[in-house]
């Protein structure tokens, strides 16, 4: 297995400059890793210096709290795929998962699913499991499938703590196979990588990509 195609190699730094930003896009052409994953401003910097390297465009909405209103992330993710945006992290409303409103958050999914599709872009949702409890992961795993995501993504790298493998397991237990899964926050090392890939992710985020891979990988992972 190539893991580079599994990693969206990310930077999402609010310090991040635009010279960072080209640097990123290099690596990732050079390495061949799945996508970039940018702060929305840079999205279109990074659709102009990845045209034709078969390496996607990913950015994030609601970012990192998720508790914009349902309007402005729409707004968000229109101007993000206008961009050339390939794939959207967008952070779900926690606070309103923990009210219990889950007609919003199935509603939100929903609705940036079918905006993400008519656009041929995939739709990853962050639920950040730092902060929900098992039944709450659960919970969340049932309203991205309700609203067709095509990924649920572990943490924004933001909390307490970012992707484990017992979330990625509970996750995998809780979503059909066809929902895929990204971990991300705190993945720091190679093993921890391959780790969370076999209990169950399809995708890893990681600022840093580099000391995950290694030229000659061809590691499988049951």
């Amino acid at each position: 297995m190539n893991l580079a195609a599994h990693i969206d190699h990310t930077l999402l730094r609010p310090d991040a400059t635009e010279a960072q930003i080209i640097q990123l896009c290099d690596e990732a052409a050079a390495h061949g890793f799945a996508t970039v994953c940018v702060p929305p401003c840079y999205v279109a910097l990074a659709t102009a210096k990845l045209v034709d390297t078969g390496v996607g465009i990913c950015t994030v909405i609601g970012f990192p709290l998720g508790y914009s209103s349902a309007s402005v992330k729409f707004k968000e993710a229109e101007v993000a795929l206008y961009d050339g945006a390939t794939e959207l992290d967008m952070v779900i409303n926690i606070s309103a998962l923990k009210s219990g409103k889950t007609d919003v958050i199935q509603a939100e999914i929903l609705d940036l699913a079918d905006l993400c599709h008519v656009h041929q872009s995939l739709l990853k949702v962050i639920i950040e499991t730092a902060l929900l409890t098992e039944v709450e992961i659960e919970l969340a795993c049932r309203l991205c499938v309700g609203g067709e995501a095509d990924f649920v993504k572990t943490s924004t790298g933001y909390a307490s703590r970012g992707a484990s493998v017992a979330d990625v397991e509970l996750m995998r237990r809780s979503l059909p196979a066809g929902v895929r899964i990204k971990a991300a926050g705190g993945i720091r090392t190679r093993e921890a990588a391959l780790a969370l890939l076999a209990a169950g992710a399809d995708r890893i985020g990681s600022s840093n990509s580099l000391a995950l891979i290694d030229s000659t990988d061809e590691t499988t992972v049951a």
